[in-house]
């Protein structure tokens, strides 16, 4: 099943973001090419794609998982959970109907 997993950044915590990130992309890059991930990336701080040192508000994945239970372990796992730059995850299943 698909699991959303909506994280929300701690305050000043872009170069806690930048350090990680290869860490991060990593973890993304496996669930990828095992054909598991839907989507993923950030929230910009302002409304740009590069928001420079604006930073992030937090982000989105989209991944697919046997359970709740997994997607939050991997969740809760990840480098931006581990070095605090999320302050706070929500991990919810994910029914995808659009598009087909």
């Amino acid at each position: 099943m698909w699991y959303a997993i909506m994280a929300e950044d701690a305050p000043n915590s872009l170069d806690k973001r930048l350090a990680a990130r290869p860490e991060h992309l990593k973890r993304l890059q496996n669930l990828q090419d095992a054909g598991r991930l839907l989507l993923a990336g950030p929230f910009p701080a302002i409304d740009s794609t590069d928001p420079g040192p604006a930073g992030f508000t937090g982000s989105l994945i989209v991944a697919e998982f046997a359970s709740l239970a997994e997607a939050k372990e991997w969740a809760n796992n990840d480098p931006f959970v581990i070095f605090n730059v999320y302050k706070h995850v929500t991990v919810k299943p994910f029914r995808k109907t659009l598009p087909n």
